[in-house]
């Protein structure tokens, strides 16, 4: 009964606080899985991912009755990471990624202190985007933006992680999205992305159902929560509290190449 306490608090801050930065929480739960209750990578991922689409869905709820979310962009996005999701996740159960890990930490780092700068890869400012580049698949930030997306599918299954935690970054540091419309964006992403991972691993038999569902309960609440401390958040806080779980989780991955 305590073990199942503790898994619906910590769902509750993952929940929270991945909603509020848009990054979903798989970052804070497959380190929990891990190294707490003694899961494989494997296990680790599969439920983690079950766990992130119950917060992706929630929160997603919950910004588009706020009217938050792009949704042309984010149909055309969650569309391409649904490939690369299935990709990774197949690729998971095969390849040792140890270089792959400290390489991906690395640019991470890189993106991180952009983010905490305020500052785009191109130095330009934070922005919507036109109804031209939205309505058209052929526009230079929809392309661009279907193939990071693409490779945020692979990375979020063969990690674990949603996605959200390197999705939000991709769309606020490369494509230039603005703060808010950019975690809301990338929730709703996040939801499909997770979901077509999540089925993967239970087909494997690689979901622990009954910890999924102690967490799952945690973040549904606390999903809906961080959506509501973010409406009275300007963006500067949301993405230095990104910034700081990028960096955060940049290092926990170069610790576990290092010390894994």
């Amino acid at each position: 009964m305590l073990r199942i306490a503790v898994l619906f608090l910590s769902g509750l801050g993952i929940g929270t606080l991945g909603t509020l930065i848009g990054a979903g929480g798989g970052w804070m739960i497959v380190p929990i899985l891990l190294f707490g209750l003694g899961f494989t990578p494997q296990q680790a991922v599969g439920t983690s991912l079950a766990v992130v689409f119950l917060n992706a869905l929630s929160g997603s709820i919950a910004y588009m009755v706020q009217g938050r979310v792009l949704y042309r962009m984010g149909v055309a996005f969650a569309v391409a990471t649904i490939p690369g999701a299935l990709l990774g996740a197949t690729l998971v159960q095969y390849l040792g990624s140890r270089w792959f890990t400290l390489l991906f930490a690395l640019f991470l780092l890189f993106l991180s202190v952009l983010l905490h700068k305020g500052r785009t890869i191109s130095g330009a400012s934070y922005r919507h985007p036109s109804p031209e580049e939205l309505n058209s698949l052929r526009s230079p930030i929809m392309l661009l933006g279907m193939l990071l997306s693409f490779l945020v599918g692979v990375i979020s299954s063969l990690f674990g992680i949603g996605g959200g935690i390197v999705h939000v970054p991709f769309l606020i540091v490369i494509l230039g999205i603005a703060v808010h419309s950019a975690t809301a964006t990338s929730h709703f992403v996040l939801a499909v992305t997770s979901l077509a991972g999540t089925l993967i691993f239970l087909h494997n038999g690689q979901v622990d159902l009954l910890v999924a569902a102690a967490m799952g309960v945690g973040v549904l609440i606390g999903a809906q929560a961080g959506a509501r401390l973010s409406t009275g958040m300007r963006s500067e806080p949301i993405r230095r509290l990104l910034a700081m779980a990028v960096f955060v989780f940049a290092v926990g991955l170069i610790l576990r190449h290092v010390f894994g």
